[in-house]
């Protein structure tokens, strides 16, 4: 990996890491499927690979990372728990969040306090579909979920609260593209949302195991938008047949996040590879689930574990192991569903987005 030192008297946030140029020709249309997810790992796949196993031998995370105990839970959602005890010990507490609106704090930990050494590299597209995204700085996650968890950036010196754009979730939509794994993610936790830095940024992991909904078919509610009920959080469903609906879709998505801030709404976002809106059938693109939520302001007594994208996609990361070797189906169901919307609000939320989205 390239030599990510700083230059003397460099002022944080100005770090210049490799960059990684790509084009049209390096989206994989056609992952690798979950019989052998690695059998064919893309240029993009082997550097960030690389360059997060290089930063893990040299002690930049707050912990090894090792194999994670993990079990399906019985029932029907297929909920699948993972033990990381160091996670819950080691990693930074978050930040405390007033309101969905709330300025970012330049006093409060940022990414333009990242040391250099962090950063892998930088995503730079040239040529079409369209105009090129912003440049994503990608960044180790020190406090990882999974092997390979990332931070993807937009210019951190910006200094954008954590609110999503379009241009940063279409650049993180084109990274998802750029892996051959059928599991690389990507998603975003909204502020009251279980963001924990108010400084634009969003996630990218690899979840080794298929989750229900990459394929469940989504109920139509309008040219451009299903609610999808796999899993245990109903969400709202876009989709990608390719890379020329990236751009369209981010700003569908963003719309629509918009829409739920101006209605006290937390969000949350997941992009995985997935089949059309209808289920199997009509080959794979990405699919892009926005979920709806109860903000949540600090943290919440009593609750088993606290609840973004990947408890919402059906990933429990637990913080202890009595917990993750009891936990129930119906206890994990119970602490998701509370921060959820009525079915009826539910509904007419989702009638107020086809709307929006066909103006």
């Amino acid at each position: 990996t390239a030599d990510m030192t700083a230059m003397a008297g460099e002022e944080p946030g100005e770090q210049n890491p490799e960059a990684f140029v790509y084009g049209e020709e390096d989206f994989v249309l056609q992952a690798a499927g979950w019989s052998d997810p690695e059998s064919a790992p893309s240029r993009f796949d082997r550097l960030l690979l690389a360059s997060w196993t290089d930063r893990m031998e040299r002690g930049l995370f707050r912990y090894r990372l090792g194999p994670l105990p993990t079990r399906v839970l019985p029932g029907p959602v297929r909920l699948v728990a993972q033990l990381n005890e160091q996670r819950s010990a080691e990693r930074r507490p978050p930040q405390p969040v007033r309101s969905l609106r709330d300025p970012f704090d330049p006093g409060a930990f940022n990414f333009t306090r990242l040391r250099p050494a962090e950063l892998l590299f930088r995503l730079c597209r040239t040529g079409g579909p369209g105009p090129p995204p912003e440049p994503l700085l990608v960044a180790i996650n020190a406090s990882p979920l999974e092997r390979g968890h990332v931070l993807l950036l937009p210019e951190p010196a910006r200094r954008l609260p954590q609110v999503l754009t379009a241009p940063a979730l279409r650049g993180a939509l084109e990274a998802a593209l750029l892996s051959a794994h059928p599991g690389f993610r990507v998603g975003f936790n909204g502020l009251g949302g279980g963001a924990s830095v108010n400084h634009l940024h969003l996630h990218g992991l690899y979840l080794d195991r298929p989750l229900p909904l990459e394929e469940a078919p989504a109920e139509p509610l309008g040219p451009r938008l299903g609610l999808l009920r796999a899993g245990p959080a109903p969400a709202f469903l876009f989709f990608a047949p390719g890379p020329a609906a990236l751009e369209p879709v981010s700003r569908a998505v963003c719309r629509a996040a918009e829409h739920l801030g101006g209605a006290g709404l937390a969000c949350n976002v997941l992009a995985t590879r997935g089949c059309p809106p209808a289920g199997p059938g009509g080959g794979r693109g990405l699919r892009v689930l926005l979920w709806a939520r109860r903000p949540v302001f600090g943290p919440k007594a009593g609750e088993p574990f606290a609840v973004a994208l990947c408890e919402l996609a059906g990933l429990l990361p637990l913080p202890a192991e009595p917990l993750y070797r009891d936990i129930t189906e119906g206890q994990a169901l119970s602490a998701i569903r509370q921060h959820l919307l009525p079915e009826p609000e539910l509904l007419h939320l989702g009638g107020e987005l086809v709307r929006l989205l066909e103006n």
